[in-house]
């Protein structure tokens, strides 16, 4: 709410419904690894556990990539991403010691990370430094891990190749090739997609068909520009280049299916020096085959587990804490309009995800009229958008805290804004949440934050003042307490007034510490009224102040 036209604010993190789980890939890379190997370098693989009852569960292995303290690993591991959870997970990296399938306690450990998954995909891209036991630094070691979400297409790609006449690198047999299938980045950045087998001693060899998304191949641009290297391998890590050619899924399709799926595999450095020089090979598309999996249809919003299932004869938990908490607030404010705003959703027309859109898609006027408006508008906005997320805060709280900027420019500040958020999960951007609430501390502006569902919300609770000053990442501190933290179930069955006390009890001493801050003098004779909290503080000799509110919702 803000203070001066009164008119409460809503921002929901996710305000859509749309699976509930979304399906997710992560790539991994290290830099830097430790050598255990007195002979050669290390063989790295990873291993990834997720924590699950108070335990760390083994879910999955990538390769071993032998002699390399610097390996991109070809294995993806795909993920069911739940933003409303805290799914820990934990990468440990080994020297493998024996075949990749045995168990990895003789292997050698290099080094391990925690995070959650949610972190991740909140980043996109995360590295961060391997440590050994007791948290002691492994030298410079780095790993890192990327994210890509596939939950939005549900399209495979099985893929086989093979070549013929590859040149010879080998003094005393022949080449042992294997194939690098690479996707170009819109930044021109190169992203490893597969990497075959290695097949020995053979010139023409033969590579297993193998399987990978259309996300992961060209994100799903079937223009997008591939490149492919054949390399024979070495077993010191210092592989021979043999050659490369360059192509598109598009081009694939259309060259298989007329029986022409060959390139000439090039080495540039050959094409220059020899003058007769064609190709050092050819590589040819066996097999090309196009899927469709349609089991990633979990959370359907018409599913009655979801938080946001619309039973026509009970509201949802959204709709109980948002008529709840709202019609408390719209008491205080003058004009009754509320803007409301949804977070951590893919918004039509492109279904981008969007932090900080308007539920009732005008980004004009993101106003509502009254709470039942707002309901409206939430209703209206399910079956448009897809429930993504993750759960980041900090846009919605720098959209408002901008509005309170500009009202604070004026040299008067005449409003003063409260900020609602809904969310059903913990917070994802920590660190830039708590950055934007330290920049609001000194703008006219409270933020409510009410927590929908059974989530962990503990984390949260170090947003709130209550427990000490909250800091941004940087040390810098709050300028006062503007948070108040509500978890919804401990309130569910309360009284209005038991609610709104425990809801809104701060606002009063925070807008009065703001305008102490400001040292703004009295405008006007006599005694005037503003209006922020339930018990409507009446203060001789200050200028009337208008709430207004700001609704968020997931």
């Amino acid at each position: 709410m803000s203070a001066g036209s009164e008119r409460p604010a809503a921002a929901a993190p996710g305000a859509v419904p749309a699976p509930r789980a979304s399906r997710v890939e992560l790539r991994l890379s290290c830099r830097h690894l430790l050598d255990r190997d007195p002979l050669t370098k290390s063989d790295p693989s990873v291993l990834l556990l997720l924590r699950s009852q108070n335990q760390w569960v083994q879910v999955d292995r990538t390769e071993v990539v032998r002699s390399s303290l610097h390996p991109v690993f070809s294995k993806v591991f795909t993920l069911d991403y739940y933003f409303e959870e805290v799914q820990k997970l934990r990468f440990e990296v080994y020297d493998t010691r024996g075949p990749s399938d045995l168990g990895y306690q003789d292997d050698d450990f290099l080094g391990g990370m925690e995070c959650t998954l949610g972190q991740i995909v909140a980043q996109k891209k995360v590295t961060r430094a391997l440590l050994l036991k007791f948290g002691r630094n492994a030298g410079k070691s780095t790993i890192t891990v990327t994210a890509e979400d596939i939950s939005g297409n549900n399209g495979y790609v099985e893929l086989s190749f093979r070549a013929r006449k590859l040149d010879d690198k080998d003094l005393f047999s022949k080449s042992d090739p294997f194939l690098e299938l690479y996707r170009v980045n819109d930044d021109g950045s190169e992203q490893l997609v597969y990497r075959t087998e290695v097949v020995k001693d053979n010139l023409s060899p033969v590579w297993e068909p193998f399987k990978v998304s259309l996300n992961n191949l060209c994100s799903c641009e079937e223009t997008r520009p591939l490149k492919c290297l054949v390399w024979d391998h070495d077993s010191r890590g210092k592989h021979d280049f043999i050659g490369e050619f360059s192509t598109t899924f598009e081009e694939m399709q259309k060259a298989f299916g007329e029986d022409q799926a060959q390139w000439d595999c090039v080495n540039a450095k050959y094409r220059q020096r020899k003058r007769n020089y064609k190709n050092s090979g050819v590589v040819i598309l066996a097999d090309l085959k196009v899927a469709i999996d349609f089991t990633a249809s979990n959370g359907d919003p018409r599913n009655s587990c979801s938080l946001h299932y619309i039973n026509p004869f009970q509201p949802n938990e959204y709709l109980q804490a948002l008529v709840a908490v709202g019609e408390i607030c719209q008491d205080y404010d003058s004009d009754k309009r509320f803007s409301a705003l949804g977070f951590g959703a893919r918004i039509p027309p492109k279904y981008e995800v969007s932090h900080d859109f308007a539920i009732n898609f005008n980004p004009e006027d993101d106003e509502c009229e009254g709470i039942q408006g707002v309901v409206e508008a939430y209703r209206n906005c399910l079956p448009r958008v897809q429930l993504y997320g993750p759960t980041n805060v900090a846009p919605v709280i720098s959209k408002v805290a901008r509005m309170a900027a500009a009202e604070e420019s004026t040299g008067e500040a005449s409003q003063y804004y409260i900020l609602l958020v809904l969310t059903d999960g913990v917070v994802t951007d920590m660190a830039d949440t708590r950055e934007a609430i330290v920049r609001a501390s000194y703008l006219p502006m409270s933020i409510i934050i009410v927590g929908v569902g059974n989530a962990d919300f503990t984390d949260m609770q170090t947003l709130d003042g209550d427990e000490g000053i909250l800091r941004s990442p940087r040390g810098e501190p709050a300028l006062r307490d503007i948070v108040q933290f509500v978890p919804f179930r401990e309130l569910k069955s309360a009284s209005p007034a038991a609610l709104a006390k425990c809801v809104l009890a701060e606002v009063p001493r925070q807008v009065v510490e703001y305008f102490s801050y400001r040292e703004l003098p009295p405008r006007g004779l006599g005694t005037h009224t503003y209006d922020a909290g339930p018990e409507r503080a009446r203060q001789p000799g200050v200028r009337p102040v208008s709430v207004s509110s700001t609704l968020g919702v997931p």
